[in-house]
């Protein structure tokens, strides 16, 4: 499972990442990414994810080969 992270979770993660371990849904995907960098949890909660280009909800079942992009919210002017 690849996974992509923009905007401000590129100061908490690489841009782009594999993930060997299986994780059942998003929700559980945001539990995990917590857990490896504390600092990126608030911001995960208000996170959008989208597999394959599409945006998903929390209860999404990833499969193994998805691509996951996060994207946190922003602010245009």
């Amino acid at each position: 499972m690849k996974v992509q992270v923009f905007a401000s979770l590129k100061e908490h993660f690489e841009q782009e990442f594999e993930l060997a371990e299986p994780i059942q849904n998003v929700e559980a995907l945001k539990a995990h990414l917590a857990e490896k960098n504390g600092a990126a949890g608030g911001i995960l909660s208000v996170c959008r994810f989208a597999v394959d280009d599409t945006f998903v909800k929390d209860d999404y079942r990833l499969q193994k080969g998805d691509t996951i992009c996060i994207l946190p919210p922003s602010s245009g002017g």
